[in-house]
């Protein structure tokens, strides 16, 4: 029996891809932290004003009389952010096609409870903040982040089942979608429609690639980058693109597990025929089959689970870390903290992500389980739901995100909304951290 050191166990484990996926945004949640916690330093310390000139530094790039020129903060928001929604899309995309979302017995439950927990804290902000000047920011507390929160309950290790882990993951990508239509339809100020054509015109173009059985990447990559360009003249906000084209990369391997096997066997026969070299080295002929059965191996993964595969380690590396570092850094007053928390805006932020999303969340998934259209996640209760329901008050990058473009251009608004989803993020999971941990006791089941 082999012996493993200490470590050689961990790196050897295969992972499905629904570990993997817990594991980047458990990795996500922690820098996004990090992150966060640098940004505050630096908008608060002697370096401020260079932080904040940094991101306002104009980039051009053009190709003669055609070209885009953003600041740095606009490149994130617009364009990096864009690849961050692109993975939303593949994941969404997935959880319907074969994830918890494909099996409407299992998906009722966080369907239902993410439509409430999206509906709620937008009818609580627009009761408070109805007629204001910060009435278009109803959208900003129906989001919650996805990898904050999953890092908060994968802390709490076998005091939650992994069927509650699910329940969370499926309620965090349809609220995704719930944010992505809301971004689509309602903080669009101004369409500009010949764009926007070509802009479809292009996602046609990759439905075709699809169509066709195209499963290399750099078409894809090609005519997405094309629609995003488009997009961004619409008037649509640019990272709509992004989950646009995801929904046209194809999700089916070329070749049936089935076939691969029997392959594999085949040219795994064939390489037991020749001799081992002297110096341990293969034959060349052995190469030659390995790196077919890698090339197969390739086109037994789909585009789609290739893509999300790789770019989650960029998104959680480069992406959302400088999206924080853009976004999270705001000068804190403490001596008039209070007084900010207590505006229209702040305070519909806070109510909407704590108490919203408690009532959407926990109280549509009681009602469903008690009237029979869903039932419990295995090995849960309803109190553990409850502190989901905290945890899905952390609203922070979406949150953020929704505010920049729900209150453009007006400086005061954005920081009220910065500093509502601040405070509301870290009670939230602080509170549904503290919940799940010391007060909601494991099913016996």
């Amino acid at each position: 029996m082999k012996i493993y050191a200490p470590w050689e166990r961990a790196f050897n484990r295969v992972a499905t891809p629904f570990e993997e996926f817990i594991h980047a945004q458990t990795t996500t949640g922690l820098i996004l932290m990090l992150m966060t916690i640098v940004a505050l330093i630096l908008a608060n310390s002697p370096f401020a004003e260079a932080y904040l000139h940094l991101f306002h530094t104009k980039i051009d790039v053009f190709v003669g009389e055609y070209g885009v020129s953003k600041t740095i903060h606009h490149w994130i928001n617009d364009g990096l952010m864009a690849i961050f929604f692109f993975i939303i899309g593949l994941e969404i995309k997935r959880e319907i096609l074969v994830g918890e979302l494909s099996n409407i017995k299992v998906a009722t439950l966080p369907i239902l409870a993410a439509i409430g927990g999206m509906a709620l804290p937008a009818l609580i902000y627009m009761g408070i903040n109805s007629g204001g000047e910060g009435a278009n920011g109803w959208g900003i507390p129906m989001a919650t982040d996805i990898a904050f929160a999953i890092s908060a309950l994968v802390l709490l290790g076998n005091r939650v089942s992994n069927s509650l882990v699910t329940f969370l993951v499926a309620l965090a990508i349809v609220d995704d979608l719930g944010a992505v239509v809301v971004i689509a339809l309602f903080y669009t100020e101004q369409i500009n429609f010949l764009p926007l054509i070509f802009s479809f015109a292009s996602f046609f173009i990759l439905v075709a690639f699809n169509r066709f059985g195209i499963h290399v990447i750099l078409p894809y990559f090609i005519v997405g980058s094309i629609m995003w360009l488009f997009m961004l003249e619409s008037g649509v906000h640019a990272t709509i693109a992004g989950v646009i084209a995801a929904m046209a990369i194809p999700s089916k391997p070329k070749y049936s597990p089935v076939d691969f096997t029997e392959y594999a066997k085949e040219k795994l026969n064939d390489y037991d025929k020749y001799p081992v070299a002297t110096d341990h080295m293969m034959h060349e002929k052995q190469k030659a089959i390995l790196q077919n059965v890698k090339d197969k191996i390739d086109a037994l993964n789909s585009p789609a689970s290739r893509l999300e595969h790789s770019l989650h380690l960029p998104v959680s590396l480069i992406v959302i870390p400088l999206f924080a570092l853009a976004n999270a850094g705001i000068s804190i007053d403490f001596s008039s903290a209070y007084e900010t928390a207590m505006q229209s805006v702040s305070l519909g932020i806070i109510a909407g992500l704590v108490l919203g999303k408690v009532l959407g969340i926990a109280g549509v998934s009681w009602l469903a389980i008690k009237i029979g259209i869903a039932k419990l996640p295995e090995n849960s209760t309803i109190n553990q739901i409850f502190g989901v329901a905290f945890l899905g008050g952390i609203g922070f990058t979406m949150s953020i995100f929704i505010a920049d473009l729900a209150f453009a251009g007006n400086e005061a608004l954005i920081f009220q909304a910065k500093i509502g989803i601040l405070a509301a993020s870290l009670f939230a999971g602080l509170f549904g951290f503290m919940w799940l941990r010391y007060v909601a006791k494991p099913s016996n089941k």
